[in-house]
């Protein structure tokens, strides 16, 4: 039974999903880091909010760990490179906090145009200040929004309906889905030129931190205001400190922080900002949805390999898992044999899914063959690092589906390019088991065994005699036998099941005999 631990404050309905669902789950919130580390070797899951830090050094001592799952968006709290290369999913809850977030976007833009908050502490204080509040109308602004993904695609609905008018920067919106949204897609400059209120939406990357600068602020309409629901650090806080005291921004509404918590920032204190403590996610609703929703992802995953909203791996549904059981194990061995007789670096890698396997979800099937290609190469590579290694190292991978798969059902062809060659190599499965169907240009027929035997060599009588000689003196059994050619005479291979590893002297011996001009022992 899978075991999975919450370490952080969490809706009980976690829990009582986990135990549901057959998994074995411990509550510890509130743990010190070597509290953490001391335990956490004894669970295959962890689910975690934003208090626990998963490190390198808390990762390095996670030995049985399978899956991380962050009830909420941001896992700026774990340490996603290490966890990939340990072969640890990273999950996250993009959808469950959606609405509530975008909510509070929009209660702060209410907020911030009408002043309620400053306009609620004067009146407690027993001032009646009506003039001084003198507030301006929603309807009709122009609301720029940076970053319109799920959260500022609801907050540009909402907006809609109080009738403003909508334009958003974001480079991955398509003019087809912004359609869709009813608003106009725009550059920053545009954006920062034209609106009247700018929200944003944007993750934190390399590319969005510091988005709104000195610089930017200069190129907005005196008067602007600004909602910030998203991250810390996409606004320099000190540069907005400026322009608000100058007056060129009339107001800021801030729920998130350079640094949190947010003891200090120079925002703290301005008649003109309105602050939160990172509430956006911070209703009841909410915290129920993203607890039963990592939950229910972190329990798929480890009992029936399926994967949703993971950062480091590709998605497998729960439909799609049991299907793509056989075929892991067809690629597997396809990705393996490739990596061992593959003797150079790996330039270019060419898969192709036909017949029924061209209808399968293939990113999952690509890794686990990425993964067999690189193992014989590296130590500790897996299905959720592979891809990501291939990249940094510059390897070209292509993949491509075709209906049509000869005489087979299904079939899987795997090229690769290195420095000096190209190699191909073909399975299929046999009722449900899989089978090698083809190496380079030659047919074959063959089940892979724990132990193999490969060798290329030329199609000339005694190689067999030959062969069995060597591995009887050296008291290495043969199981089973494959032969195959390209024509009579020309190139051959040869592919044996036997029991246990010869040695170097048995592979010297057999690579020097006179047909034989490649030996490789495998292994899977």
């Amino acid at each position: 039974m899978p075991r999975v631990l919450i370490s952080d404050k969490m809706s009980p309905l976690a829990e009582d999903c986990f135990k549901r669902r057959g998994v074995d789950v411990d509550y510890k919130p509130g743990m010190t880091p070597e509290e953490l580390k001391a335990c956490i070797g004894d669970y295959d899951g962890l689910a975690i909010r934003s208090a626990t830090k998963v490190t390198e050094d808390i990762i390095s001592s996670a030995t049985n760990l399978k899956a991380v799952g962050r009830a909420g968006i941001g896992v700026d709290n774990v340490d996603v490179k290490a966890a990939t290369a340990a072969g640890i999913v990273v999950m996250n809850t993009p959808f469950g906090n959606a609405i509530t977030t975008a909510e509070h976007s929009i209660s702060m833009m209410a907020a911030l145009a009408r002043q309620i908050p400053m306009a609620n502490a004067s009146t407690h204080e027993g001032k009646w200040e009506k003039s001084r509040f003198m507030g301006v109308e929603l309807m009709g602004k122009v609301l720029g929004i940076i970053g319109c993904g799920n959260i500022g695609s609801i907050v540009a609905d909402r907006a809609q309906g109080l009738k403003m008018r909508v334009i958003a920067f974001d480079p991955y919106l398509t003019e087809e889905r912004a359609a869709e949204l009813g608003i106009e897609k725009v550059d920053l400059d545009g954006l920062l030129k034209r609106a009247d209120f700018i929200s944003l939406h944007t993750p934190m990357t390399d590319a969005t931190r510091c988005i709104i600068d000195a610089d930017a602020l200069a190129k907005t309409k005196k008067g602007i205001r600004i909602i910030n629901c998203a991250r810390g650090g996409l606004v320099v806080e000190a540069d907005l400190k400026v322009a608000l005291e100058s007056g060129h921004v009339a107001g800021a509404a801030f729920d998130v922080f350079e640094v949190e918590p947010a003891k200090d920032s120079p925002l703290f204190g301005l008649d003109n900002v309105i602050a939160t403590p990172h509430l956006g996610a911070s209703t009841s609703e909410a915290q129920e949805n993203v607890a039963l929703q990592v939950a229910e992802q972190i329990a798929d995953y480890l009992l029936d390999g399926a994967v949703t909203n993971a950062l480091n791996m590709p998605a497998v549904s729960a439909e799609d898992a049991p299907r793509l059981k056989p075929y892991m194990k067809l690629v597997e061995q396809l990705g393996a044999f490739a990596g061992q007789v593959t003797r150079t670096n790996l330039l270019e890698i060419d898969i192709c899914y036909e017949g029924d396997a061209a209808k399968l979800n293939n990113k999952p099937l690509t890794a686990v063959i990425m993964m067999g290609l690189l193992a014989p190469q590296m130590e500790d590579i897996n299905m959720v690092s592979a891809p990501a290694i291939a990249e940094e190292r510059g390897i070209h991978v292509r993949v491509a589906t075709s209906e049509n798969s000869g005489a087979y059902h299904s079939r899987v062809v795997l090229t690769v390019k290195t420095e000096f060659q190209t190699r191909s190599i073909a399975g299929s499965l046999f009722s449900g088991e899989p089978r090698i169907i083809r190496i380079k240009d030659i047919r074959m027929d063959a089940q892979l065994a724990p132990n193999m035997l490969y060798l290329t060599n030329k199609d000339q009588p005694g190689l067999i005699g030959s062969l069995g000689t060597i591995l009887g003196n050296a008291g290495v059994n043969i199981a089973t036998f494959h032969l195959g050619r390209a024509e009579q005479g020309g190139d051959a291979i040869a592919l044996l099941e036997i029991d246990g590893t010869p040695s170097k002297d048995v592979m010297d011996e057999i690579l020097a005999l006179e047909l034989v001009t490649q030996a490789v022992s495998l292994k899977f």
